[in-house]
């Protein structure tokens, strides 16, 4: 196995006309937050605005890692207060017969460290992931053209998304069965309504990690978890995952580990195009913490009310030591302050980084 690439800033390589990208990006996702805002009067996320669960636990760093892992977050063993969001990706409360990818959001609380521009003040760090290894879009402006797609049917003829959705889960069941898949046929609706609490997800998109470069992951290991992998969802209402997932987080001891996969080429495993897999033959996902959270009840409006208006989850969230790299994640830094900065303005509510005594209390069983 090749020794792992160290970090250096000619890794990344930005497009030419990436300020354009990033103004597109912006008017399309303030397209999709005046149109959600104006039908339910109040403004949301533009991306992963529907919230599934809310889970509060404790991250744990593992202690020995090896010096190549014990870096950044993870260069000290000890516990950190922790928060999980599980979404879907749309900036639309669609229902959940509309199957799309599940999202995690891992917020970790009180992290010391030199901070990224923009979060200076704060002591968090954010973990955003999808459970699929791969990103949809291969470059900013493919991600543009996604999304300026989205935003013209936001909060438009919902019976005929339900519709789609269930053909596009036929024909993605129907490359699965012969040894194939694809991002963008589960992004439009093709994704099976897989239960999330048994869901591994994925950073896709690939982070500094202190002297070196990565990708990470957050994989279930306990019972509670693995029981429900590969389960499907059966939907009965606009709602089943919330109700579900209250219900299953109430079952047992929930962990995950958060795993870091090291770059060790950066041709085969590149910065900028979050399409390709890094092959785990070359560089396998390598535990450097562990998740766990009581049994609690995971969703109810006024759970939702602690965490969706006044938190944001951004990459750019946290250590320099974990700077985001690559494209997507460049144009991500000023949308997503802007997609908060709108949420901020329309709901009178400012949006901020939380304090311990501001998670939502956990329900024991």
């Amino acid at each position: 196995m090749k020794d792992p690439i160290r970090y250096t800033l000619d890794l990344e390589r930005p497009e030419a006309d990436e300020a354009d990208t990033v103004a597109g990006l912006e008017e399309a996702l303030r397209e999709i937050m005046e149109t959600t805002a104006k039908d339910l009067g109040h403004a949301i996320r533009s991306v992963h605005a529907k919230s599934h669960a809310l889970i509060v636990g404790t991250l744990s760093v593992l202690p020995g890692l090896p010096p190549e892992l014990a870096q950044g977050l993870f260069a000290r063993a000890g516990e950190h207060p922790a928060l999980l969001r599980i979404s879907t990706n749309p900036g639309d409360l669609l229902p959940d017969r509309v199957s799309l990818p599940r999202g995690a959001a891992l917020k970790v609380l009180e992290v010391e460290g030199a901070r990224l521009h923009g979060s200076e003040d704060e002591a968090t760090q954010d973990f955003l992931l999808v459970n699929g290894p791969a990103f949809a879009a291969r470059s900013a402006k493919q991600f543009l053209g996604n999304l300026r797609m989205l935003a013209k049917t936001t909060d438009r003829a919902e019976w005929a998304k339900v519709a789609l959705s269930a053909v596009l889960r036929t024909a993605e069941k129907g490359l699965e069965a012969v040894g194939g898949e694809s991002a963008t046929l589960k992004t439009l609706g093709g994704a099976a309504n897989v239960h999330p609490l048994g869901e591994t997800y994925f950073s896709q998109t690939a982070f500094r990690h202190g002297d070196f470069v990565a990708k990470y992951s957050l994989a279930p290991v306990s019972p509670a978890l693995t029981r429900h992998a590969g389960e499907e969802i059966a939907i009965e209402g606009r709602d089943t995952i919330r109700e579900v997932m209250d219900r299953d987080t109430r079952e047992g001891v929930m962990e995950w580990e958060l795993r870091a996969q090291l770059c060790r080429d950066p041709e085969t495993m590149p910065v900028e195009d979050p399409t390709v897999v890094w092959d785990e033959a070359e560089s396998p996902f390598v535990a450097v913490a562990r998740l766990r959270a009581e049994p609690q009840g995971s969703w109810n409006p006024e759970r939702a009310a602690r965490v969706d208006d006044p938190m944001r989850f951004s990459p750019w969230t946290g250590l320099e030591a974990h700077r985001p790299l690559g494209a997507i994640n460049r144009v991500r830094k000023p949308v997503y302050e802007a997609s908060a900065a709108f949420r901020s303005r329309v709901n009178g509510c400012p949006v901020h980084e939380p304090s311990v005594g501001e998670l939502p209390g956990a329900v024991a069983v």
